[in-house]
């Protein structure tokens, strides 16, 4: 395997946190928001990672929960005019190339991801022209216009396979953005891949010397690993997999308690799956560190209710536009990654 070609990381400044609310003003929104999407014939869809009681309101409202593909598919599927994405732009962008007749909006347009802007779409074609021979695969987490440069989009949960058929098929790998999950596909296929390098600001703040020793502490814990994170953590891990694979490795394991590297917002969907066990989050810091992100995506936390009562209210500025030859180009590689059967 080719060593891995990496950038510098950069630094992202953080959003502010949405106001807190009281119990009266947070009933009040909910029920504003349950008539709004009535009238406005409206879905509401919301990824794993938004704030529960969000989670809760899109469950409430005949809206889904799910990671950013199954967002778009339900979106897809769904008969609502209107699709309102609760969680990061590149999700509102997915859904619109999925579903380009539907209006699609989000609480803000500002939610975006750092392995979206660290991976300028101009920096990133120029990295694909510098690597002609490679086939580029790049994750779900990025632009619409660096979907468009790809041969093949994947998610978390079918990248290993993807990479592996390709490579069974003689190609070169160029990923991108996320230089752990690269890093963990190509330990997984052996495949050739040259890395871009991106993180996740929540998962690259997981540390293995602070998961051992919380480990030390709940010796009876298993341990569930997003492979954003870097290796030596996935290294201690009792089971490493997407958003919607952790969640079914929580329900299927037998300990009762579980330690979980990613972010914490997926508790709220794991507790339902496994009421009676306990979660635990694993260290983002230790030994005098201090977490940034602190297992939560800043950006995912700006999907608060009094946004999305604005976003209904007003789409002007919240709305999802895609270019529509960015769309058609995007398209390719996104419907590849949907028509994937690893068997």
């Amino acid at each position: 395997m080719q060593a891995p070609i990496y950038f510098d990381e950069t630094i992202y400044p953080f959003p502010a946190k949405p106001a807190p609310l009281d119990d009266s003003q947070r009933s009040a929104y909910i029920q504003s928001i349950k008539q709004l999407l009535k009238v406005k014939d409206a879905v509401l869809v919301a990824h794993y990672y938004c704030d529960p009681e969000i989670q809760a309101l899109a469950e409430a409202t005949g809206g889904c929960v799910a990671d950013s593909l199954e967002m778009a598919r339900f979106g897809n599927n769904h008969p609502a005019s209107t699709l309102i994405v609760a969680g990061v732009r590149f999700m509102g962008e997915t859904a619109k190339i999925l579903t380009p007749e539907k209006t699609v909006i989000m609480p803000t347009l500002e939610a975006t991801c750092s392995l979206d802007l660290g991976c300028p779409p101009d920096d990133f074609s120029a990295f694909c022209d510098s690597h002609p021979e490679h086939t580029v695969v790049v994750y779900a987490n990025t632009s619409a216009a660096v979907k468009a440069r790809a041969d093949w989009v994947v998610t978390s949960s079918i990248a290993v396979d993807v990479v592996d058929y390709l490579d069974s098929e003689g190609h070169k790998i160029l990923w991108a953005p996320d230089k752990h999950l690269g890093a963990y596909v190509a330990k997984q296929t052996g495949a050739d891949m040259v890395l871009w390098q991106g993180a996740c600001i929540v998962h690259d703040e997981f540390k293995a010397k602070a998961l051992r020793e919380l480990k030390l502490q709940h010796p009876d814990a298993a341990v569930l690993v997003h492979p954003e994170s870097p290796a030596n953590v996935i290294e201690l891990a009792d089971a490493v997999g997407s958003t919607s694979q952790l969640i079914a490795a929580a329900r299927d394991l037998p300990q009762q308690k579980l330690i979980v590297a990613t972010d914490r917002g997926i508790f709220y969907k794991m507790q339902q799956a496994c009421p009676g066990k306990e979660m635990i989050e694993a260290p983002t810091g230790g030994n005098g560190a201090t977490c940034r992100s602190c297992a939560h995506c800043p950006w995912m936390a700006m999907n608060g209710l009094v946004a999305i009562e604005q976003a209904l209210l007003d789409k002007t500025g919240r709305e999802v536009f895609v270019d529509a030859k960015v769309r058609e180009k995007a398209l390719v590689p996104l419907n590849r990654m949907l028509g994937f059967n690893k068997d």
